[in-house]
């Protein structure tokens, strides 16, 4: 039995959790089945299914296998479409990931939207904030919020974030609003490593007029708390407890409700694009051109991206 036929076996057998089922499923024998899967274990090294005498259950090593087989099986699919003339619609599994927050706020209800548009399609979504390689890691498209360097990869900007510093009125009324860099000495504040990176050190264009772009570590507030993540540092500003730095989006909301307001705004560093980017360029699958479009469309759209657009 070739590669491609035990591949398409084993993911009968995942999907159904039954070597039974995926026999009936795919009208083979029982034993049929069984040997396929051992000899793909065998010709892998690895064991992909737990078998016990109710259950079939994916292993860990099984579970990223399964997301290869899906991926390389769908292009198969779609090759063959595409070869025979046929017009070819989005199917299979898609691949998405994103910064944390922003999939939280962006990508996961757009990605409802979108399956619900592309009823063939399914979709697994990975939120982390730290850059994933797309091909080390299975993914079709990924949410970029920096300026990228050349590579392969296509990229799409679908718009641009700030890096603002926020506080709440009453936390202003009590302690003064900041005027200049200067002025954060006189401040407490949670620092976010995502925002600002590895240095804890807030860096501002200290001179707008005279030097636009040119960031510069100066006067810095008392960083009570710095947290691996942005959240921590609003939820302390929204509570009044200080200065936070975080991206636009992720205090759009509160901003346009009054919950905490921008200072400083005239000396923010320049706004970093956010890009779509996945690996094929022109050549991608029909699956990764239509949530691209979608995703594009949506993004472009958002004010908090694109303010003035919404």
């Amino acid at each position: 039995m070739d590669r491609l036929e035990s591949m398409r076996i084993f993911v009968a057998v995942a999907e159904a959790r039954s070597f039974a089922g995926a026999a009936r499923h795919l009208r083979l024998s029982a034993p049929a089945i069984t040997r396929a899967v051992a000899a793909l274990e065998q010709h892998l090294g690895a064991r992909l299914l737990h078998r016990t005498t109710r259950l079939v259950r994916v292993t860990e090593v099984g579970e990223r296998y399964l997301a290869d087989c899906r991926r390389v099986l769908a292009d198969l699919d779609e090759a063959e479409a595409i070869a025979g003339g046929a017009h070819v619609a989005p199917q299979g599994h898609l691949m998405v990931t994103a910064p944390l927050m922003f999939g939280r706020m962006h990508i996961g209800p757009l990605l409802l939207d979108f399956l619900q548009a592309y009823p063939q399609l399914t979709a697994r979504a990975l939120f982390v904030d730290r850059v994933v390689n797309l091909l080390d890691e299975g993914m079709d498209v990924a949410v970029r919020i920096a300026h990228l360097a050349d590579s392969s990869l296509t990229a799409v900007r679908v718009g641009e974030v700030r890096r603002v510093i926020v506080a709440s009125p009453d936390y202003l009324t009590r302690r003064g609003e900041p005027v200049r860099p200067d002025d954060l000495s006189e401040h407490d504040a949670v620092g976010s490593t995502i925002v600002e990176g590895p240095s804890p050190r807030w860096s501002l264009v200290q001179h707008p007029d005279t030097a636009p772009g040119k960031l510069q570590q100066g006067a810095q507030p008392r960083i009570r708390l710095s947290v691996n993540g942005g959240e921590v540092g609003i939820m302390a500003a929204r509570a009044g407890q200080g200065l936070a730095r975080a991206l636009s989006y992720q205090v759009a909301d509160d901003v346009a409700a009054g919950r905490l307001r921008i200072v400083l705004a005239p000396f923010e560093p320049p706004p970093i694009p956010v890009q779509l980017v996945y690996p094929e360029g022109r050549l991608a699958a029909a699956k990764v051109r239509a949530f691209v479009d979608f995703a594009v469309t949506r993004l472009r759209a958002h004010p908090s991206l694109n303010p003035g657009r919404g």
